[in-house]
């Protein structure tokens, strides 16, 4: 069946909510404007706005996916559970015997969250609590975090810090002296921290919000 206005447009917001964007934030990621996939622009009284096939391959470039799974995304049933991935509360993260030496989830304590197919086997899942990450993530969303794919500036990201500090923030710039972490709360000041103290960082694919 020829796919439909509501379908191209429920795949977009499908592919934001996997990797940890609004669809706003998506485009601005892929170099676009960040109006472009708002709702308001989707439609007319007259006329149904289609996305461009360009501004679909932007998106694909920016988070490394395939055409093919930006098609599975057009189903209007609900997306498919691949497998179930490790969840953890983000206040224990930081506690001795929940990830190897390698930065990896192990040892027990951990629950389970379904979740649609991922590549990374190595990727966790995380539910916030508290208010420091607010309004970006409040109490009760879940991020997932995947090892296997290098953050980049302007990310969102969970790092821990060698003290077993675990942060989740935005990430700036980063040279060989520096790291720079953003507050995704705007109360809270921008960090600096020299990169050996960063035992680990992952970039944040997905929210559930």
């Amino acid at each position: 069946m020829p796919l439909k206005h509501a379908d191209i447009w429920r795949a977009i917001d499908r592919h934001a909510e996997q990797h940890g964007y609004s669809a706003s934030g998506l485009a601005k990621k892929a170099g676009l404007s960040p109006t472009v996939f708002n709702p308001s622009k989707r439609a007319t009284k007259t006329r149904k706005r289609w996305p461009s096939t360009e501004s679909i391959a932007h998106i694909l470039q920016a988070t490394g996916s395939s055409l093919d799974e930006f098609v599975a995304l057009t189903s209007g049933e609900a997306a498919p559970v691949g497998r179930h991935l490790p969840l953890l509360g983000y206040g224990r993260a930081g506690r001795p015997g929940f990830f190897d030496d390698d930065g990896y989830p192990s040892g027990t304590g951990w629950e389970e969250m379904p979740f649609p197919r991922i590549n990374d086997p190595q990727a966790f899942a995380l539910e916030i609590c508290g208010k420091s990450m607010e309004p970006t993530f409040r109490e009760g969303d879940r991020i997932v975090a995947s090892p296997a794919e290098k953050p980049r500036r302007g990310d969102r990201v969970v790092l821990r810090t060698t003290k077993g500090e675990v942060m989740v923030k935005q990430l700036g710039r980063e040279n060989a002296a520096k790291v720079e972490l953003i507050a995704l709360n705007p109360s809270f000041p921008m960090i600096n921290l020299a990169p050996h103290v960063i035992e680990w960082m992952y970039r944040i694919v997905w929210v559930s919000q």
